[in-house]
């Protein structure tokens, strides 16, 4: 009997989400898609799919998707993958395996490989990183309105193998969630009474460039690694210039 349910976040996602579907159901038979208030044909390919989906009015945060799923969760483990990431077959052997037969509860990463406009990254903002996404349904919180992470209480484990994440096809979806993510989290540190300066915003950027294109060494991923560097300067710049105009205008 599978004892893990794979949970989504969906909003128009429907050029991903068969093969995020597929992809979760070859883990477990309970795959959860909590939609946000999708307009194409997201929910009826889930569901087509097998998948279970629940609406939840988005509201600029989506720690709180996250969240709301957990109760929806009967299973002892909860899984989150998003629309646009696959799992690689030697980690759904291993989380079958952790689900099925472990008796001391751990969180477990995984470790997620980048890839944009038919590129994969190997440097950079959009280096391999590790992201914990396997837990004890009852034993995790997720906090953090964008660039949201998850609170445990668990010791962490890493799972074998890799997660595929296929970010951007188009620059539109590039600009469009640019846009959209650096206005929610302008917002959010606003709510939260962080200040920032018109010169710290341009300070911030300029150590986060450094920082990507050397440190991290994103630099080494051509030229398209290059522009993606350059594209991290001006997300930095324009959240902070966001969050110093929200005061601006409050002091008008």
């Amino acid at each position: 009997m599978d004892n893990v349910t794979v949970v989504v976040l969906t909003k128009n996602e429907e050029r991903n989400i068969r093969e995020v579907v597929n992809n979760a159901k070859e883990c477990t038979e309970y795959v959860l898609v909590v939609d946000s208030g999708s307009n194409d044909n997201t929910v009826a390919i889930a569901e087509s799919c097998g998948a279970k989906v629940v609406y939840r009015q988005w509201d600029n945060d989506f720690a709180a998707q996250r969240n709301f799923a957990i109760n929806m969760v009967k299973t002892d483990w909860i899984l989150y993958l998003d629309a646009d990431e696959r799992l690689s077959a030697s980690t759904i052997q291993e989380i079958k395996k952790v689900t099925a037969h472990n008796a001391i509860p751990y969180a477990y990463e995984i470790k997620r490989e980048g890839y944009a406009f038919g590129q994969r990254f190997k440097h950079g903002s959009m280096r391999p990183d590790y992201v914990q996404r396997l837990f004890p349904t009852k034993s995790v919180e997720w906090v953090g309105k964008v660039h949201e992470h998850p609170e445990t209480g668990l010791s962490i484990r890493r799972l074998k193998g890799h997660l595929r994440h296929y970010t951007y096809e188009s620059w539109e979806q590039y600009w469009n969630k640019f846009n959209s993510y650096t206005t929610i989290w302008a917002n959010d540190a606003y709510n939260r009474g962080r200040k920032v300066s018109y010169p710290s915003a341009f300070g911030h950027a300029v150590f986060g460039f450094l920082k990507i294109t050397f440190f991290d060494k994103g630099i080494l991923d051509g030229w398209l690694g290059m522009v993606m560097c350059l594209n991290h300067f001006m997300y930095t710049l324009i959240k902070y210039i966001k969050l110093a105009d929200l005061y601006k205008e409050h002091e008008r």
